[in-house]
């Protein structure tokens, strides 16, 4: 098993060198930044120190320049700490970094990456819309040329990273719109930063279930004027690059799931061995052993059926939907499950903060929603499944 989640020595580095900072870093904050609902800037930048906000991005740009399964072992280990912040990580450094890392051109990706994975500055990725989310190519953002600029004119929604705070913007943007005129799936992609005319933030949004540690935010754009030498790759061709993108965002997201998971086992393993009833342990009990049981492999297969896609992953192609949405369709309900199993195992402990269980169970609940909604991973699959030969290999 440590071959395939850990499958050579970099990796096996890697894990412990995230898992250390979690515990040692991560871990004492959580509470306070969910209650908060604000965003640790200062750690998130301490992640650029270690090298992980360019996981996969190439050495000569900045990065780390590993594989997808460093990237899910990086989710899963934050995520069993703090969801929220990983959230922003994630948001940052595959939804931002690595998609920039693979269809920018040289000097986009020199001018842009290296601050990047320094955490000078915070990056995230503008697709969904205030009436646009799952139907993601009815989008009505457009965009339109003027002599050496274009210029961006809509709104994005539940934008993570949009904002730093109440007031201030994140820092660098990759957003989709449609030229005007263009075709339903002819988009277009565009860098956008912070100070570009016409760029604006809505509002942060307040009062979220969960992932309260990570900000989400309403982005304007009134006629905001961007170079045209930030347009990424060729006017209506980012229809490639979004669909190659989501393919590592859902198996990452998967990983936050997974670690998730991990952290609500190993709770429910210690208070139920310190925890007494009737005289026995309550890990004496059926009830309880059938919630540790049932948590435990369906967390393993989950763990299993992740790695196995991230290994086979290549990040500069596309054709893997099936499964990159299939292990975040399956590990986003397990997550919640065990999470609210962890909940019933506690009982009023459980109900409230002091084991973490509670906020881990509302953070779960985005993943059946956010990164493409469960309903839409069915539908995909489904497709994709019969339109081939009848067969599974």
């Amino acid at each position: 098993m440590s071959d395939l989640f850990n499958p050579t020595a970099e990796h096996q580095a890697l894990r412990r060198l995230v898992r250390e900072f979690a515990e040692r870093e991560v871990d004492p904050q959580a509470t306070r930044h969910d209650r908060e609902e604000r965003f640790n800037l200062p750690l998130f930048r301490r992640l650029g120190d270690l090298g992980l906000l360019g996981i996969t991005v190439a050495a000569e740009d900045g990065g780390a320049a590993m594989d997808a399964t460093a990237a899910v072992i990086v989710c899963e280990e934050l995520g069993s700490a703090d969801p929220g912040f990983t959230l922003a990580y994630l948001a940052h450094a595959i939804l931002f970094a690595n998609n920039l890392a693979h269809n920018a051109d040289p000097e986009q990706r020199r001018r842009i990456l290296p601050a990047v994975c320094r955490g000078e500055k915070v990056g995230g990725m503008c697709l969904s819309e205030p009436a646009v989310g799952t139907d993601v190519l009815g989008m009505q953002t457009t965009a339109r040329r003027e002599g050496d600029q274009y210029l961006l004119h809509g709104t994005k929604m539940w934008i993570t990273n949009g904002a730093l705070d109440d007031d201030d913007l994140g820092d660098v943007f990759l957003v989709y719109a449609r030229m005007r005129g263009a075709g339903r799936r002819e988009l277009s992609q565009f860098l956008v930063e912070k100070g570009s005319p016409g760029f604006t933030l809505g509002q942060k949004l307040h009062d979220k279930l969960g992932m309260r540690a990570s900000t989400t935010a309403e982005l304007v754009f009134e006629d905001c004027r961007v170079p045209a030498d930030n347009l990424i790759g060729a006017e209506g061709q980012a229809m490639l690059h979004m669909m190659r993108n989501l393919e590592i965002e859902r198996l990452t997201l998967a990983g936050i799931s997974l670690g998730i998971a991990r952290r609500c086992i190993e709770v429910m393993m210690r208070y139920t061995t310190e925890r007494h009833a009737f005289g026995q342990p309550l890990h004496a009990f059926g009830q309880i052993q059938r919630y540790i049981a049932d948590s435990y492999a369906e967390f393993m297969a989950g763990r299993c059926y992740t790695y196995q896609i991230a290994r086979g992953l290549d990040l500069t192609a596309r054709g893997n939907r099936v499964d990159s949405d299939g292990v975040k369709l399956y590990t986003a309900t397990m997550a919640k499950d065990v999470a609210d199993r962890a909940i019933q195992v506690l009982g009023g402990y459980g109900y409230v903060g002091e084991y973490q269980v509670e906020r881990l169970w509302r953070d779960a609940k985005l993943m059946e929603i956010g990164g493409g909604t469960i309903e839409a991973h069915q539908k995909n699959m489904s497709a994709d499944l019969v339109a081939g030969d009848g067969t599974i290999p």
